[in-house]
């Protein structure tokens, strides 16, 4: 290649270089390292390069992969099948040209990336050189060899550990800086005619005793042969470095050498430089040419410092005399020249100048570093490229001078304060809080108030703290707007904190060492050395750490407020430019949330709220290279070296490019990077495997992809790890995370590997599966068998196998190839994996951060499952509870509206067969049973659809999907029940009122017969209107006098009989044979007695008289409850405009069964007592329901209603008057005017409950738990006693009452009532005058004829029309139209003239009522009980503090609530004090506390373990503990007042309590229930 003197040319051609590899817009330094990590299509890509454009990003992309093949990718590939042609051809040879444009050598393209890169990139690449163990640049070339920079600033961040024989047998080892490290620095430079490649020989040296490993780019290698365009004057660097064993090491101390590509005329400079720093400059030459001579004979200290390399060729006698012409004038004696003779080859040769080598360092009696090479570049007008960062670098030294003065942990103390003892202080408070393990005897409310005012007061403390000196330098420093500067500055800090750590930790690991070799260890000097080392650790992460917590703490304090408002924007820019933020902070095992959520928002706002996650961590034994693979599979950097573990975890974000956000569903990938499992420094405390776990269990919690490194060399470690991991998982699936797992074995090699370890992953299932048995075992799931009832796992999917990290012994190996290549593969298979089956639901940065609250809140409660309460999980159960209500109602709604016309089909039947109608009655219920199929399909399809919603995070309940399934099939099941019964009843009823209406026809045509034979009697005149009305008298008194009224039904015997019906199977009928008459039961209150409690408790054993007296009031209470339950049913019923049915007193027998599982210590006897008592209430309501509806049909008394009618009828006959306005008024208001307000009764029911659901208080009744917050917000608003205690003592009857008020007010505002009866009445005088319209008319659409025969038919086509309308009295008819005289038209005209008339009059009439309540009360369907069902759920209580469930749907397997109370407020007392218990049952169960009641049989029992008698109540402890302040405000204000009722002492509440505001308390009712 010619030679370029100008300085243009020289930027032409680099220019040009530039410009063919697609790299000129990055020129100069403008390629960033944040641009190199975004996740790209092309990231991803393993497809050989098809432009010179891709050559760059192909080597970039291998680079940081730590791929040592990146350089073979310099040429394009040729896919076409090339066939070898050997003949000469002139024409293909000068072909080759223009083919020699599309090839790029190696070292070109290192020196453009070097130049088109900045700072941090150039740091990076250099790393990743380094430990690919190529050479590295040291004098980098502007494409001018005139002009060059010492790459000072790009070497800074190689560390390297090599062990000096002298250090051989003690395992020591030493550690430095690469550029700070004094050690021997040899040069090799060559003449322009030098035909033996110094770069092979260099290679042959440095790799003698291992396996060749070309260091340096050289000529036979991949691109090594192609022309150098730009990379003439460059210097390369390399190093050898002893691993302590003579039979590998080549030289026994670290050795520096130099590579300058070019000859020495051409970069002059460089080598003037090379020469003046070197040990030793060894020139490669095969003649000297005159300008060489000058050059060499002009050197100094030539006898100590230069070498001769000779390749001799054949006899040239020209060469020979111009080389002994230059040696003879400098006098270089003959051990410093090395002549290769042709027949020896490059190998031995190499041996030949290795031991020059050799010979040569044991003469060296002074080192240099690169460091102190600064002044030689100045001396001879070179660049340095760290110049830029000078300010930066004496910043970062001025916040370290304190620590040459005093000690890391004094240092740390002085100028970290933040992150000292009471930080750590504070971790163990809140961790005690919620675990409570050392109350002692002291009352746990008491203890937690204790606890609390402890932390305030550290809170205090901690944000009183002044800024430290070396934190305002170092917020002021992260606070300039140059990010450069910034990167320049936090380069620096981690360059002088590293270097300083290096020095201070080599002794005590030293010690560490001494002390683990003895025979007899002294653990606790181990364990010393162990934390020593740790106190004495300072990073980055500290001054990070420090800051965060200045944040944290600074709502404490206003004073520095302006400094550090702008801290989160500032972190928040510093995770998008790659650095990593500290999430759990590993010394004290916290996080500070207020800090890590503010960050984390800013970076949202940020990026636009565009921030979706896709999370991986990798969790292993410590030291097993999980770092390694993360900073392998994405180029990142975080900690590897043995002295760095990671502590905690640190959270790291790399940009999704927007071609992969589409495929990859995300916009960020967020790397976690933990401590290890089964730490050494752990290792000694008793609670490392809980440690281990509660890690675990938060990062695998956090993330969507979990790989586990596995590593087999210890298998009780990785037994240990993967029983953590199973742990993990399992609490992941309890709570519906979905998370991915992916086992990585390291070390794994063989070529056969994967077949060979089909036995080993069949292993690790088993393990697998033993581990997540004994999970499932501790978690109490024993449902669970196997790993894969617990995540999706493949055994071949799902393992990866991956070579070792070096080829061949450290510190000279470089990394495996195959290492690099699995790790890539591994990455590529796993988000293509996560591609196909990531869900639409993905969480944002808000999401995340509400799992991340609440994963750690759950990690600091030893039951894991039990504490899980995560904000959003609520919020999306919240809202799938109040679309299912809605579902629930549209349900219920269309089947109860059918029923209600159903019911009237079966009133309206004419036809008298008892057949017919059951016939009628099975054609029926099979029709609701299709109705009830196909709303039960609607439901369910709307539960699917809901559930492939992307907006609701349905994702986080999926775990609830079968519960509300099963929900829809027990609902479907109930209204089934319940329309079979309610159709049952109307068939009975439709009897009883046919034996009513059959007695009153009889007597009907009796009086009409009479009428007739008075009208012919006196059908000559002349009797006046007083003498008609004498003989109409006497007749009807003759006709009535013998009418008898209808027989009375024993209703009590009904009752008893299906009281006899529901104890069928329990052996008791002789105790219920002897009852008289239920009438005399019931009137007196009920008494529990001894005899109704289960024996294996009996009162009677107990000494304790304050314990006797306490179960004896629990179930005197108990069956106080039921009994005013029933109570409130049996009115309900009786109120109804119905006859009795035994179907009532089966349902009530039905709620008295259902409350009593709630009671399992209760005899049969007390089951019997109670039913008896509570049928004897019953039967003396359903008497006086059954004659108030037999009054109703009375037959007399419905002759006496009609005869004002009948003595106008028989006045109408004998004055022969036109009756037709009459009779169709009368018609209207005997038959049309009932029906209607029958319609109106019936459909008023559903409209009221709709309209309350439409309304603007739809809310209240959306959810249980909402209705939940009102009824308390507004207890809390009302300050009444009287009101908290019956809302304790009474809930069902508070609830039904609150209800029936609510609907009261209501209805009565802006005369809703009024209005909905006003378009129900619409809508039926609608049907009416439609329908009498069509019956004017026969089957045939012609008009009927006007003559009185029609107006019968006419009747009959409206009643057929209107048969699932209303329902029209046969005898009402009859009655009304005897003897009609009008003609069908007059009398069509008449009715429509009368309904009209009606209308006006029900509308007035409505509008005058006030009394609503007897309205609701006598509704068929009542809209109390509807809304009641909806809000009121299963009514299960809970055990401890008697707060009502929550849980929706009706078949829900937990009962839960929102909020627990003082166990005081449930009328809990200590048995000695006669105390009321303030403890609250969501502390108990966290504690080993034990508790004593009915259901353990009197045994003490630990409330941790509840579930062993609550097995269907889930108690998850307080979330925070302002959770409860409700009701802690409560007692405090009412304590006295409870006490007296309850007849205890009042409760001994914490002095914290009672500083508890109204204010607070409703705020922690808003937080329980996620109210905004």
């Amino acid at each position: 290649m010619s030679t370029l003197n100008t300085e243009g040319q020289g930027h032409a051609v680099l220019f040009n270089f530039l410009t063919k590899v697609g790299l000129k817009k990055f020129y100069p330094n403008k390629l960033t390292l944040r641009s190199l990590l975004e996740i790209k299509k092309n990231s991803l890509s393993d497809e050989s390069v098809q432009s010179v454009e891709e050559i760059p990003w192909c080597f970039l992309r291998k680079l940081f992969k730590i791929n040592a093949e990146c350089r073979s990718c310099t040429q394009l590939s040729n896919n076409d099948d090339e066939e070898e042609n050997d003949s000469f051809d002139l024409d293909l040879y000068t072909a080759n040209d223009s083919a020699e444009h599309n090839e790029v050598n190696p070292i070109d393209l290192i020196v453009a990336l070097f130049l088109c890169a900045d700072s941090l990139l150039q740091q990076e690449m250099a790393l990743k050189m380094s430990m690919c163990q190529f050479s590295v640049p040291l004098l980098l070339p502007h494409g001018n060899n005139s002009q060059c920079t010492l790459m000072l600033w790009a070497l800074r961040d190689i560390v390297k550990e090599w062990r000096p024989h002298d250090l051989s047998e003690s395992k020591g080892f030493k550690e430095d800086n690469i550029v700070q490290a004094d050690i021997p620095f040899y040069s090799f430079v060559r003449l322009k005619n030098c035909s033996l490649s110094k770069s092979q020989v260099l290679n042959h040296i440095l790799s003698l005793g291992q396996q060749n490993h070309n260091m340096f780019i050289h000529r036979d290698m991949k691109g090594g042969a192609n022309e150098k365009e730009i990379a003439n004057g460059l210097v390369e660097v390399c190093w050898h470095l002893p691993c302590g064993r003579e039979n590998l090491d080549i030289f026994p101390e670290p050795v520096a050498f130099a590579n300058l590509r070019g000859d020495i005329c051409e970069s002059l400079t460089q080598f003037s430089f090379l020469f003046q720093v070197s040990t030793a400059t060894f020139v490669f030459l095969d003649k000297v040419e005159e300008n060489e001579h000058k050059i060499l004979t002009s050197l100094q200290d030539v006898k100590s410092k230069l070498f001769f390399v000779i390749n001799k060729k054949v006899e040239n006698s020209e060469d020979t005399m111009s080389v002994k012409k230059t040696l003879k004038e400098i006098d270089l004696s003959n051990s410093r020249v090395k002549i290769k003779e042709p027949r020896i080859n490059v190998v031995r040769f190499s041996e030949k100048l290795c031991t020059a080598i050799k010979k040569s360092l044991t003469d060296v009696t002074t080192t240099t570093n690169i460091e102190n090479m600064l002044d030689k570049v100045v001396e001879l007008g070179l660049f340095v490229d760290e110049c830029t960062g000078d300010d930066q670098k004496k910043v970062a030294e001025e916040i370290m001078k304190g620590i040459g003065v005093q000690s890391v942990p004094d240092y740390k103390k002085q100028q970290l304060p933040l992150q000292g003892d009471k930080w750590k202080r504070l971790s163990q408070l809140e961790m005690e809080e919620c675990r409570l393990k050392n109350a002692g005897s002291v009352g746990l409310e008491e203890y937690k108030s204790k606890l609390q005012e402890e932390k305030q007061q550290i809170m205090k403390d901690l944000g009183e703290n002044k800024l430290s000196t070396a934190m305002k330098s170092f917020i002021e420093q992260l606070s300039k707007n140059d990010n450069v500067q910034r990167d320049f500055f936090l380069k620096w800090m981690k360059i002088k904190l590293n270097a300083h750590l290096r020095f201070q930790q080599s002794s005590l690991r030293q010690k560490l060492i001494e002390h683990s070799k003895k025979g007899e260890k002294d653990v606790n000097e181990i364990a010393k050395l162990d934390q020593a080392l740790l106190d004495s650790s300072l990073g980055i992460e500290h001054y990070m750490r420090e800051l965060g917590l200045v944040y944290e703490f600074s709502f404490q304090s206003r004073e520095d407020a302006d400094k550090i408002s702008h801290l989160p924007a500032l972190a928040a820019e510093m995770l998008l430019d790659g650095y990593p933020l500290e999430l759990l902070d590993g010394d004290a095992s916290n996080i500070p949330e207020r800090w890590v959520t503010d960050v984390l928002m800013e970076l949202h706002k940020k990026v636009g709220e565009k921030s979706r996650l896709l999370v991986l961590t990798v969790l292993g034994v410590q030291s097993s290279g999980k770092s390694t693979l993360l900073n392998t599979m994405f180029g990142v950097q975080f900690p590897v070296s043995s002295g760095r573990c990671t502590r905690g975890a640190y959270m790291l974000f790399l940009k999704v490019g927007e071609d992969m956000q589409c495929k990859l569903n995300c916009e960020f990938i967020v790397l976690i990077d933990t401590e290890g499992l089964k730490s050494p420094h752990l290792a000694l405390l008793d609670n490392s495997y809980e440690h281990d776990n509660q890690l675990a269990t938060f990062v695998i919690g956090l993330s969507d992809v979990t790989i586990i490194n596995v590593t087999m060399e210890n298998s009780t470690e990785m037994k240990d790890v993967l029983q953590i991991a199973a742990h993990a998982f399992l609490r992941m699936k309890k709570i519906g995370k979905k998370t991915v797992c992916h086992f990585v074995h390291q070390n794994v090699s063989e070529v056969s590997a994967h077949a060979k370890t089909i036995a080993e992953r069949k292993h690790l299932l088993d393990q697998l599966n033993e581990m997540t048995q004994i999970a499932a075992e501790m978690e109490k799931q024993t449902s669970i068998q196997a790993f894969t009832d617990v995540l999706d796992y493949d055994i071949e999917k799902n393992n990866w196998n991956i070579p070792g990290l070096w080829h061949g012994t450290p510190p000279m190996a470089p990394v495996n190839t195959g290492y690099s290549e699995a790790v890539a593969d591994f990455k590529k298979n796993l988000l293509e994996m996560v591609t196909s089956d990531r869900s639409d639901n993905v969480s944002q940065i808000p999401e995340f951060l509400q799992s991340l609250r609440s994963l750690w809140k759950a990690v600091k409660y030893e039951n894991f499952i039990f504490s899980f309460r995560n904000t959003a999980v609520a919020q999306a159960y919240d809202n799938l509870c109040k679309e299912f209500s809605q579902w629930e109602w549209e349900f219920k709604k269309e089947i109860l509206a059918w029923q209600g016309e159903a019911e009237l089909e079966l009133l309206n039947s004419v036809n008298t067969s008892e057949l017919h109608h059951l016939n009628e009655l099975i054609e029926l219920k099979e029709q609701v049973s299709h109705k009830i199929v196909d709303q039960q399909i609607i439901m369910n399809s709307k539960l699917n659809q809901y559930y492939k919603k992307r907006d609701r995070h349905v994702n986080l309940i999926e775990k609830y999907r079968a519960e509300f399934f099963n929900s829809i099939n027990s609902l479907a099941k109930e209204i089934q029940r319940s329309v079979n019964n309610k159709l049952d009843c109307a068939l009975d009823l439709r009897k009883s009122t046919k034996e009513a209406e059959d007695i009153q026809r009889k007597n009907r045509e009796i009086i009409e017969e009479q009428v007739m034979k008075l009208v012919s009697d006196f059908k000559k005149g002349g009797l006046s209107d007083k003498q008609l009305e004498h003989e109409f008298e006497k007749m009807w008194t003759e006709v009535t006098v013998n009418v008898s009224g209808l027989k009375e039904i024993d209703i009590s015997g009904s009752v008893l009989n299906q009281l006899k019906k529901n104890f069928l199977n329990h052996n008791v009928n002789e105790d219920l044979h002897n009852i008289g008459d239920l009438n005399d039961i019931g009137k007196c209150p009920f008494e529990a007695k001894p005899e109704h409690i289960d024996t294996t408790i009996n009162t009677d054993d107990i000494t304790d008289g304050n314990l006797k007296k306490d179960i004896m009031k629990d179930f005197q209470n108990f069956a106080e409850n039921v009994i005013q339950s029933c109570k409130c049913f049996v009115t309900d019923t009786a109120n109804k405009d119905t006859d009795y049915n035994d179907y009532f007193t089966k349902e009530l027998l039905e709620k008295v069964d259902e409350s009593l599982k709630c009671c399992k210590c209760c005899t049969p006897q007390f089951e019997i007592d109670l039913k008896l008592h509570i049928c004897g209430i019953a039967s003396k309501e359903f008497l006086e329901m059954h004659r108030k509806f037999w009054s109703d049909r009375d037959p007399k008394i419905q002759l006496e209603k009609y005869k004002p009618q009948y003595w106008l009828d028989f006045l109408d006959l004998y004055k022969q008057r036109d009756d037709c306005q009459r009779k169709a008024t009368d018609f209207v208001k005997f038959c049309i005017k009932p029906a209607v307000e029958e319609y109106i009764s019936r459909s008023l029911g559903i409209d009221i409950v709709d309209k309350i659901l439409t309304s603007c208080h739809s809310a209240e009744y959306s959810s249980r738990s909402f209705f939940q917050y009102n009824i308390q917000k507004e207890l809390l608003q009302k300050e009444d006693f009287d009101t908290f205690f019956r809302y304790i003592s009474k809930y069902e009857i508070y609830i039904r009452d609150w209800i029936f008020q609510h609907i009261l007010q209501k209805m009565s505002e802006d005369k809703t009532l009024c209005k909905l009866k006003n378009t129900n009445l619409e809508v039926i005088v609608h049907k009416i005058t439609e329908a009498i319209e069509r019956a004017t008319k026969g089957k045939d659409g012609v008009l009927l004829p006007d003559n009185k025969e029609s107006i019968t038919e006419l009747i009959n086509n409206m009643s057929r029309y209107l048969i699932k309308d209303i329902s029209i009295s046969v005898e009402a008819e009859k009655t009304t139209l005897f003897q009609i005289q009008s003609t069908l038209h007059p009398f069509t005209q008449s009715l429509n003239k009368s309904l009209s008339e009606l209308n006006k009059q029900l509308q007035e009439e409505f509008s005058n009522s006030e009394n609503i309540t007897e309205t609701l009360n006598k509704l068929p369907i009542k809209p109390q009980d509807e809304l009641f069902k909806r809000v009121f759920g299963c009514g299960r209580r809970c055990p401890f503090c008697k707060v009502p469930c929550e849980a929706e749907g009706k078949d829900h397997k937990k009962h839960h609530a929102a909020i627990h109370r003082p166990q005081g407020l449930g009328m809990v007392m200590y048995i000695e004090t006669q105390k009321l218990n303030e403890t609250l049952c969501t502390t108990q169960v966290q504690t080993e506390r034990k508790f004593s009641n009915t259901d353990t049989k009197g045994e003490w029992h630990p409330y941790k373990e509840y579930t062993t008698y609550y097995p269907d109540w889930h108690i998850p402890p307080d979330p925070t503990i302002e959770a409860s302040d409700y009701w802690k405000y409560v007692l405090v204000q009412y304590n006295d007042r409870f006490a007296q009722e309850y007849k205890a002492n009042p409760a001994d509440v914490p002095k914290a309590w009672r500083r508890i505001t109204k204010e607070q308390a409703l705020k922690g009712l808003k937080d329980a229930y996620n109210i905004k």
